[in-house]
């Protein structure tokens, strides 16, 4: 029985991450490495994600460094990071890629609030439908006479507090998100 309460548990700790990380791909007003975590670099005749490919550093707050450790997949690079939905425009000096970032534009921004709002709205739907399938697992320990309606009454609501805890976690993050992408 505590093992559905355990497993709701780990499975919406893993939805909530799953947001943050979605999260951290939506472009903002400032450079971070994270917008880089999806792309994936033409290498060696295999596709590999940036950050094992090369170092990614912010020396500043719109300005985003990539250094290659084979230099002769700068220009590889630099074209994955075009063709990417990032709308970022780098330069290479054939050593490094440096990439400015641009500030947002207001429609942007609201696209963005938009998208991230969209994210969470999914992401409540995910633990809501945690939580729907822990209620039928004590429905049917129930019905097989494994707990008491008490048992199943009491974990239920255990299960609802986990719930709107998770759901909670959510629209902080949510929250911190829009500041950051309504920042200027």
């Amino acid at each position: 029985m505590h093992n559905i309460i355990t497993e709701s548990e780990e499975r919406m700790k893993k939805t909530i991450a799953s947001l943050k990380e979605g999260f951290g791909s939506l472009r903002t007003g400032r450079a971070s490495a994270s917008l880089f975590d999806k792309i994936k670099v033409d290498c060696y005749g295999d596709k590999s994600p940036l950050n094992q490919i090369a170092n990614i550093t912010i020396p500043e707050a719109r300005l985003i460094v990539i250094q290659p450790w084979d230099k002769g997949l700068i220009g590889e690079i630099e074209k994955a990071i075009r063709s990417s939905d990032l709308s970022l425009n780098p330069s290479n000096d054939g050593k490094v890629i440096r990439i400015a970032v641009p500030p947002l534009t207001e429609d942007r921004r609201k696209e963005l609030v938009k998208t991230a709002k969209n994210q969470a709205e999914q992401t409540r739907v995910a633990i809501r439908n945690i939580r729907r399938d822990g209620n039928d697992e004590l429905k049917k320990l129930l019905k097989e006479g494994e707990i008491t309606e008490d048992e199943e009454s009491k974990v239920s609501g255990e299960l609802q507090k986990l719930t709107d805890a998770s759901i909670t976690k959510v629209n902080h993050v949510l929250e911190e998100k829009d500041k950051e992408i309504m920042e200027v």
